[in-house]
């Protein structure tokens, strides 16, 4: 329950939380369903980091076997229960991951017959009829299919605001257009005045210099910038599971250390070396206004250049029309920006007794955040260790 000095203090908190991405909110739930008292501070209006501009994937399929599962497995069923209170769309028809050639077959083939059956992916390999009847033969002219049945669909732009006013509704003081330059020992100096907290948790996304700058700048972090598309079908697609291709079995740690793998890369550097130049696969999700979210790309720099390439739009475009049969129509573009090419794929360091910082450092957010940020909120009160990605065989790079 709520620390007796600050049930009645309005500058002082029992968890306060920089950062509302989806892994700010995480350790809000995670804290305020614990009967804390609660308070999120971020430096915009609304959150329109990672988590907005994204997929909304929630991923199981693709992540490695170990924690990043764990995470993506305890995540998902976090997810439909917040959906269920917070109102907002988590469709879980899952994935369909296309495999349009014999060596991206091969993968899947790999991936069920050894990695689904030892650590129990939800997933089934579809060819032959199984695949001609899909859609009404929409994807004949792929080899197989792969259905990942855990994947879930969240609409981002409409998730994260709901999750927000559910937040609220439960007892979270939300102070946005508040910056935190300053935080430390259980004080937190803000653009609003300052604030306590028994507990401070930093979720800065790729803001690497406004907090802790001398603790991240030796881990070298960089920022991925992605393009991303929506898209609207010249014909009637009544799209319900996300799509993806034999080219994200190069970039998901559930297929990217299997043998078979390197024959895709192989392929993909022989006959469409732009691809693996600009770190382009295929993602596509639906959303529920019969619309595609498409992308993406992968830029890795220290900032996030403005400029869209031409050539990395006309890509995806290339692809999605092909893997989907159908012409598209361009609604929007914009970019997505993530925190990248950390020491594993999160990090959760101790800055000193009473503050934290939990930092993604690939585009699955929205896939393991919120299990992560239970994990942490745990040790926290527990006063147990953080979690750890150590013992991750492999790290993914994809915006989900």
């Amino acid at each position: 329950m709520s620390n007796s000095l600050s049930e009645h203090d309005p500058q002082h908190f029992d968890l306060a939380v920089v950062g509302s991405g989806i892994l700010g909110l995480a350790h809000a739930y995670a804290a305020v369903k614990r009967g804390l008292k609660v308070a999120v501070f971020e430096r915009t209006g609304t959150p329109l980091g990672a988590s907005v501009r994204n997929f909304g994937m929630g991923l199981v399929t693709g992540q490695p076997p170990g924690i990043m599962l764990d995470l993506a497995r305890e995540s998902r069923a976090i997810w439909l229960h917040l959906a269920a209170r917070a109102h907002f769309s988590a469709r879980e028809a899952g994935t369909l991951l296309f495999a349009r050639s014999e060596a991206e077959h091969d993968v899947l083939q790999e991936f069920m017959m050894v990695r689904a059956r030892q650590y129990d992916y939800r997933a089934s390999l579809l060819e032959g009829d199984k695949l001609n009847t899909l859609y009404n033969g929409r994807f004949r002219h792929h080899r197989s299919v792969l259905h990942g049945t855990e994947d879930l669909q969240l609409y981002s732009r409409e998730a994260m605001p709901a999750l927000v006013a559910y937040l609220h509704s439960q007892g979270v003081h939300f102070r946005f257009n508040t910056l935190v330059h300053g935080a430390g020992d259980g004080r937190l100096s803000t653009t609003a005045g300052e604030f306590r907290a028994e507990r401070v948790v930093v979720c800065s996304g790729h803001d690497y210099l406004t907090l802790f700058a001398d603790r991240l700048q030796p881990m070298n972090l960089k920022q991925c910038r992605l393009q991303m598309l929506r898209l609207k079908s010249e014909e009637t697609l009544p799209l319900t599971h996300a799509v993806l291709t034999g080219l994200s079995c190069t970039h998901y740690g559930a297929f990217s250390d299997l043998p078979t793998a390197r024959a895709v890369h192989a392929e993909i550097e022989a006959n469409t070396p732009l691809l693996n130049k600009h770190g382009i696969h295929l993602l596509v999700s639906p959303t529920p206004y019969q619309e595609l979210i498409v992308g993406d790309s992968h830029h890795y720099g220290t900032d996030a250049p403005p400029f869209n390439s031409e050539e990395i739009d006309e890509l995806l475009l290339g692809l999605v029309e092909h893997t989907l049969a159908t012409r598209v129509k361009v609604i929007e573009r914009w970019q997505g920006v993530y925190g990248s090419k950390g020491p594993g794929p999160f990090s959760a360091l101790a800055i000193d007794a009473q503050t934290s910082v939990v930092l993604m450092h690939t585009g699955i957010g929205m896939s393991v955040g919120l299990g992560l940020g239970e994990r942490v909120v745990k040790a926290l009160l527990e006063g147990a260790e953080l979690p750890s990605p150590t013992a991750v065989p492999v790290a993914v790079t994809a915006l989900a």
